[in-house]
């Protein structure tokens, strides 16, 4: 990416369309300065268009309720019809896969971290309307631009968001297990695991090729300093540093409730909602989901959940890591244009901030302005959430982002690479020498 590009681009969109904007649970408003209410796009759909839409699946019921429901309002103002699919975050990939190369499948698909990467050839070019909103809603934060544009000429698709992976924990067991407050070291990280297993209320964090829980492991590995890739994109994973969050995730592990290595991502969901664990990392949907329930007993722990972010290892600074979402137009679509209204109707306030109540804090914005949404100060334990997309640095750092940056986050190295060392099944220098070897058959020089 050329970094000329992303700063002016930044720039240009916060300084033009800086908005305050004010959203609450029964109706949304949006203070725009004058040059933002400027900001106009016209996209003609298609006479006769459809559309079709394939997206991950809920987490958070009220995640495809406030977006069936807007989809609704697009058909009704359109006239333009909506099917949208839903499936489970390890089947959206393989099928925006099979679409790509097949040229046939749905029209937009809704995605993770920068799959758009795998087939930028394949993508119709949404440069326009990122600008737009981009001008209009105070800026894309510098992540989700860096995910859509990494050639710093054009846009792939547009972000949509990310789910924080905080630390979700149980207060009483924590202060049960000694501590007043969560630890914000890894040190003090590493000594609470520890107590809670000694009073029979373990944690555990996903090891299995979960799409979103798995990212704790790039937290891991950064927070010492490992990376797979340097900014030249040359591998350097199987480094000095990375042994040494290696052989520390392998006590961490040792603390771990059993059977976490075959974790995905609704794994700990189930774990901490019976009470099998006390500490885990995930989207804020734990919560929701306690809050929500009708069963008594899982409602009642729902005071007792509260979130942080991930604590800080020895290289002295927040390395946070989150699954990030996305959104892609195919070229084989026959409608781009009913494509591309549907996006921007997606993400006007007036959806987006929406959809961002109804999904009660489960997805963080892209765009500067929905920092205003009330969803993060109508309860304080949403607030961690509301600086996911902000915080978080690409899975591909400390590299530049493209084919081979999506290929090994989809390939899972990282994850794989920690449970490894972590089970014992590889000593860390040999869970790092096979990371390095598979990183290079992406990163070909």
């Amino acid at each position: 990416m050329q970094e000329f590009n992303r700063r002016k681009f930044l720039e240009g969109g916060a300084g033009v369309g800086a908005v305050a904007a004010a959203t609450t649970l029964g109706a949304t408003t949006a203070l725009f300065t004058p040059s933002a209410q400027a900001q106009t796009i016209t996209f003609k759909p298609e006479k006769g268009a459809k559309l079709r839409v394939l997206r991950w699946s809920r987490f958070v019921q009220g995640d495809i309720d406030a977006y069936m429901a807007n989809v609704k309002k697009f058909t009704e103002k359109t006239g333009i019809e909506v099917r949208v699919d839903n499936e489970g975050w390890e089947d959206v990939r393989p099928k925006a896969a099979v679409a790509a190369n097949t040229g046939a499948g749905p029209d937009i698909i809704l995605s993770t971290n920068d799959d758009a990467n795998l087939y930028p050839d394949k993508l119709l070019d949404v440069t326009d309307l990122a600008e737009y909103l981009g001008k209009k809603y105070g800026g894309w934060y510098p992540a989700g631009e860096m995910f859509m544009r990494p050639d710093g000429k054009k846009w792939l698709g547009l972000p949509l968001g990310a789910s924080g992976s905080l630390i979700v924990y149980r207060e009483s067991m924590v202060k049960a297990a000694g501590f007043d407050t969560f630890p914000k070291t890894t040190d003090e990280f590493l000594k609470l695991y520890k107590a809670l297993k000694e009073k029979g209320t373990p944690g555990g964090m996903a090891l299995g090729n979960a799409t979103g829980d798995s990212t704790w492991c790039n937290w891991l590995v950064w927070a010492f300093g490992g990376k797979l890739v340097d900014k030249d994109n040359k591998v350097v994973i199987d480094s000095p540093e990375t042994i040494k969050a290696l052989e520390y995730g392998k006590e961490l592990y040792a603390n771990f409730v059993p059977g976490t290595l075959s974790w995905l991502d609704p794994n700990n969901n189930k774990a901490f909602l019976d009470s099998q664990i006390s500490v885990t990392n995930n989207g804020i949907s734990i919560y929701y989901a306690a809050k929500n329930s009708p069963d008594p007993k899982v409602k009642e722990i729902a005071p007792d959940i509260n979130h942080a972010v991930f604590p800080v290892g020895p290289v002295g600074v927040s390395t946070e890591s989150y699954l990030f979402f996305n959104q892609m137009v195919f070229k084989y679509t026959k409608y781009p244009q009913a494509a591309k209204e549907f996006l921007r109707f997606m993400m006007e306030e007036e959806q987006f901030g929406a959809w961002l109540q109804g999904a009660g804090g489960y997805v963080a914005q892209p765009l500067r302005a929905y920092e205003k949404n009330t969803i993060w100060t109508s309860d304080p334990k949403n607030l961690p959430y509301r600086d996911a997309v902000k915080n978080l640095r690409p899975a591909g750092y400390a590299g530049k982002l493209g084919y081979a940056s999506a290929g090994a986050a989809a390939d899972f190295i990282i994850p794989n690479m920690v449970a490894e060392a972590a089970s014992g099944s590889k000593t860390p220098k040999e869970a790092a020498e096979r990371a390095q070897k598979r990183a290079e058959r992406y990163y070909k020089v």
